[in-house]
């Protein structure tokens, strides 16, 4: 079901892209757009998990740096991918006191998965395992590109829809030129909507990874232990994130007394993944 949402959505992202991107700066205008979003995101894709990795300040976990964590992640981290058909990915630790992780990397072979040391701290073996196995979902899901994807094409209608309005768009003596006040309502609105429909990806991608750590570890428990601690305590302890990376993060990171309406978060509800998790049942 997830994954029709997310050819759906996609479909519709792309569905604006040709009608939005037709009508505010014709063909033209939508092949520029398109060229340029896809060479920003092409960049991302393929640098996103150096940029993002240095951007948490992230720190290298293995047998030989924080050995202490590398001995506690490792094992269940290699019997989580030998279950999920992945490679091992790198293991990084991030020295931040609020509790969070996430995954990144262009493919399973090129992969990383950081957590926080407050998550470390936080969470017991099986909570932190139902984190864990989220993350290696996101991997085998290949999420980081079907993000990348979503932002490419959001990108060129949000690209077209600037275009349109600090150089007019199409011209005014065409045959067929919109009328000037629906391409303003265009205008505004395009880029919105491309938003909107980008973060309910976010959102269905998140459910995705959730069911698939549950089906690796044979229960949704642990994980949904973890989210309800993980609510409570990121709301307490802010995260310094990059906004343009929050999206990546287990939850979203956020500032004490700060919250989001659902319709404008890149992530479900904890609530709603919780009763979500504890509804699976596994032979």
């Amino acid at each position: 079901m997830n994954a029709l949402k997310t050819v759906a959505l996609l479909g519709a992202l792309s569905g604006l892209l040709i009608v939005g991107g037709s009508y505010l700066g014709g063909e033209r205008g939508m092949q520029m757009g398109l060229i340029l979003a896809v060479g920003m995101n092409l960049f991302s894709y393929f640098f996103s998990e150096k940029m993002a990795l240095m951007s948490s300040g992230a720190i290298r976990v293995s047998e030989t740096e924080n050995a202490e964590i590398y001995y506690r992640l490792a094992p269940m981290t290699r019997r989580l991918c030998d279950r999920m058909g992945l490679p091992m990915p790198k293991l990084w630790v991030i020295p931040e006191q609020a509790p969070n992780a996430f995954a990144t990397g262009r493919d399973p072979s090129h992969s990383s998965v950081a957590v926080t040391a407050g998550l470390l701290q936080l969470l017991n073996d099986d909570e932190l395992e139902g984190v864990i196995a989220h993350e290696l979902g996101h991997i085998k899901n290949r999420d980081i590109l079907i993000g990348s994807i979503a932002a490419t094409i959001a990108s060129a209608i949000t690209y077209v829809a600037h275009m349109a309005m600090f150089f007019g768009g199409r011209q005014s003596d065409d045959d067929d030129a919109p009328n000037p006040i629906a391409a303003m309502l265009m205008v505004l609105l395009a880029p919105m909507a491309a938003m909107l429909i980008q973060m309910a990806i976010s959102r269905t991608r998140e459910y995705s990874a959730d069911a698939a750590a549950a089906r690796a570890v044979g229960t949704g428990r642990g994980l949904a232990n973890a989210l309800r601690k993980l609510d409570m305590w990121s709301k307490r302890i802010p995260l310094d994130a990059n906004p343009s990376m929050s999206h990546m993060y287990i939850v979203k990171p956020l500032a004490p007394g700060q919250t989001f309406a659902r319709l404008f978060s890149t992530h479900p509800a904890s609530e709603e993944r919780i009763v979500r998790l504890e509804a699976l049942r596994f032979v």
